[in-house]
């Protein structure tokens, strides 16, 4: 594939800065919603949770709930509030994730389940998701309820799916891209639709702004998956090659498992099921991503995805908000962490 995304923004290098500009008075006060509904009487609740979300994360999902809105010139608030229950269901799934992936870094920072314990992050993000169904139902659009309690649903059975599918190489390219879909697009596209709902905007704009959310997303994993093999940790905030020591089988291994020698598909095989998980393993297993070209046609997928989100939004008008959408296209695809 050889698509690439039109930028608008000259020889700099593509940015989230023209749309935190965009949103900046807006996020202030998803901010207040997110500090106010944090709190608790239990301390521990504020604690943890504030760890993860005052952890320097780019707030993506929220902002793009706020940076819809300017695209379709929403004058009212109730994104606000919508986008703060966004970033709850997204902090929630960081927590339940970390448990499951026994993490201990995330953004560059222990994660909460090492600091706190396993049942403890479990149970903030059991409070973040309630939360968050506090804030949809005191909205009281019951459209906005359908699509992000099913985007929660979705997001569930996206987790499940991939547990499903860890260490197991025979994983196809298909299950890999309905797992991406359901556990990191899912919230995207819900993110960027209810947008179009608070707007009272047709169903024509409602899944343009889907379509626009769901490809970003594809694009976003699919660079995530590429640079858990090619980046650093200092980079990325978390460990390098989490993904081949938890048996996670991603793009860049299905293409060089199909591609592979039989002795090649061998390593495999065992890598996966966690028999070679060292340092050196790592360093083969790269080395056969980078003979099979795997990790660019992995990017080049990305950049596909990117250009079809791009395209979703192609019918609207000329304006800032556009502009700042399709550059945190290219801010995806283009990223190193």
């Amino acid at each position: 594939m050889t698509a690439e995304i039109h930028q608008l923004h000259g020889d700099r290098p593509p940015s989230l800065d023209p749309m935190m500009a965009l949103v900046a008075a807006d996020m202030n006060e998803v901010n207040s919603v997110i500090l106010d509904r944090m709190q608790s009487e239990v301390p521990l609740i504020p604690e943890l949770a504030g760890h993860l979300i005052a952890g320097g994360g780019k707030r993506m999902r929220p902002m793009l709930t706020l940076a819809c809105g300017k695209l379709l010139d929403y004058p009212g608030r109730r994104h606000c509030k919508l986008a703060a229950a966004v970033e709850f269901i997204h902090t929630a799934t960081l927590l339940h994730d970390d448990v499951v992936d026994k993490s201990d870094l995330r953004r560059g920072r222990k994660t909460a389940n090492i600091i706190w314990g396993n049942s403890a992050s479990v149970l903030v993000g059991d409070f973040l998701f309630s939360r968050a169904f506090e804030v949809m139902v005191e909205d009281g659009s019951l459209k906005v309820l359908k699509i992000l309690s099913r985007a929660s649903a979705v997001i569930a059975e996206g987790e499940v799916n991939q547990l499903s599918a860890q260490r197991r190489i025979e994983t196809s390219e298909d299950q890999y891209l309905a797992i991406i879909n359901a556990k990191t697009a899912e919230l995207f596209a819900a993110a960027c639709k209810i947008a179009a709902v608070v707007a009272e905007r047709d169903e024509a704009t409602e899944a343009a702004l889907d379509a626009y959310g769901r490809n970003l997303g594809i694009a976003f994993q699919l660079v995530d998956d590429a640079i858990d093999y090619v980046s650093d940790a200092e980079t990325m905030g978390k460990g390098v090659g989490d993904d081949f020591r938890d048996g996670k089988v991603t793009l860049p291994v299905i293409l060089a498992y199909a591609r592979g020698s039989a002795e090649e598909r061998e390593f495999w095989k065992q890598a996966i099921v966690g028999h070679r998980t060292s340092d050196e393993d790592l360093a083969f297993a790269t080395s056969l991503l980078r003979k099979h070209d795997t990790i660019a046609d992995t990017l080049a997928r990305a950049r596909h995805y990117g250009q079809r989100a791009v395209d979703a939004i192609g019918g609207f008008r000329a304006s800032q908000a556009k502009a700042a959408l399709t550059e945190a296209v290219a801010f995806a695809v283009a990223r190193a962490y």
